[in-house]
């Protein structure tokens, strides 16, 4: 049985466009594009026992790159692509951990943590970039002229492709803002070989350039304009039903800046919905840092477009946006799924981040964003003591050290952070009475 996906136009405009196709807006309206999924032929090929089955066998049993956790759904993502121009670093199938102890002390003892900073680059954007990298690569053999692949970044979206433009020998260009990343994920695209360039601009001065830059043919756009991205990042969803025994938790809670991923939640959710894997549609939380905050002000608002602001500097520097492209995706998706818009202060998330470190996590300060905002919303009486709440970590703690050390050295008053679970080490002499001392204090 032959199985089909195209871009189409988000909008509803008519005409249908490879996936191999260089084309990030619909040429009607200059709106974004969805992959589209011939669900009745998905529909042919298994019922939802089947399709369930078929997921459950790769992910234990499947041969690489069937067994990673995106391609392990290949049919749902990129049916058309061959095997053989899979690019993957074995992405995905990261853990769904039961976070018990925070959970009772932010008042959801159901709260789990889908930890997807646990992959090859550390961060989710593993998941959207094989597929990305993977259709460039199976395009360039039949024959594309694409030279190299780019994109702006604020530190995890370069290093994902960095890695997997290395995998599959394919040039990579970088525009990150200068002095806005953290050390740990400059030095990933630098390492994989990648040309970086650090301009004097934040996230969306790069991202205007790097479009443009796209429109001129100089580079393939990676960034999550590009549909593809959202192919990948929707089986985080799958995963985590998948995980819950194929059943929907309550609540999906997910740091949110350029707005891709929460429409990547939706997909995944809409096409187990549509196909029968589930039979409910959990609610939505995107989680803003309170600095950039443009889809919370249009929430809080009641607009139905989402104003373009000037992103202020935050600890959460990878969501640190204020132009999100993918806001038209996001305000559907929040739609389809009754879904809220929170927001964080600097003060709420650095201290959630400690306190989540104190019942054994290591939490980076966007996954403390979407943390501080479910505290939140159980404090009003949005969630419920009995609610099944998944917050999406999107990267590894490891790589926001500093913003750890910082905290813990009270040096965040430039954010107008007090340290108030700070924990620094005692410096004793080495002498025994001085450490038995501190010991029983």
């Amino acid at each position: 049985m032959t199985l089909r996906a195209e871009f189409r136009c988000l909008s509803g405009c008519p005409g249908g466009y490879p996936l191999t196709q260089t084309i990030y807006r619909c040429p009607t309206c200059n709106g974004l594009l969805d992959v589209w999924h011939d669900v009745q032929a998905l529909r042919d090929m298994h019922d939802a026992k089947g399709w369930r089955d078929l997921f459950d066998r790769r992910r234990c049993w499947g041969d690489f790159p069937l067994s990673s956790g995106v391609w392990s759904k290949h049919e749902w993502v990129a049916p058309e692509l061959p095997v053989e121009h899979i690019v993957s670093t074995g992405e995905g199938h990261t853990t769904l951990l039961k976070a018990e102890g925070l959970g009772r002390d932010i008042g959801l003892p159901n709260l789990r943590i889908k930890m997807c900073g646990n992959t090859h680059t550390g961060s989710f954007k593993d998941l959207g970039m094989t597929v990305l990298v993977s259709m460039v690569k199976h395009a360039i053999a039949q024959g594309a002229n694409i030279k190299a692949v780019g994109c702006a970044s604020t530190g995890d979206t370069s290093a994902a492709l960095a890695a997997y433009g290395a995998t599959a020998q394919v040039p990579v260009v970088v525009l990150l803002p200068k002095g806005k990343v953290s050390t740990a994920q400059l030095v990933q695209p630098i390492a994989s070989g990648a040309k970086v360039l650090a301009l004097d601009t934040d996230f969306d001065g790069c991202m205007a350039i790097i479009q443009e830059l796209a429109n001129e043919g100089v580079l393939y756009l990676a960034n999550s304009l590009n549909a593809l991205r959202i192919e990948g990042q929707k089986t985080v969803m799958i995963e985590i039903c998948q995980e819950l025994g194929w059943r929907a938790p309550d609540w999906v809670v997910l740091p949110s800046g350029n707005l891709g991923n929460g429409y990547a939640m939706y997909r995944g959710l809409a096409m187990m919905r549509e196909l029968g894997l589930i039979d409910r549609m959990p609610r939505l939380c995107m989680a803003q840092a309170e600095r950039a905050n443009p889809l919370y002000r249009a929430y809080a608002a009641g607009e139905t477009e989402v104003a373009a602001v000037k992103a202020e500097p935050t600890l959460a520097s990878a969501i640190q946006i204020g132009n999100p492209v993918s806001a038209p995706r996001a305000l559907r998706a929040l739609e389809a799924t009754d879904g809220v818009v929170a927001q964080a202060s600097e003060q709420a998330l650095s201290d959630i981040a400690a306190r989540a470190d104190r019942t054994g996590l290591y939490v980076c300060p966007h996954t403390a964003v979407a943390l501080a905002c479910a505290e939140q919303l159980a404090a009003d009486g949005t969630m419920k003591p009995d609610d099944e709440v998944v917050v999406i970590s999107t990267a590894n703690g490891l790589k926001f050290t500093e913003f750890k050390v910082r905290y813990h050295e009270a040096a965040l008053a430039d954010h107008g952070v007090t340290a108030t679970h700070q924990n620094p080490p005692l410096e004793l002499p080495a002498e025994l009475g001085a450490v038995r001392e501190a010991i029983s204090a």
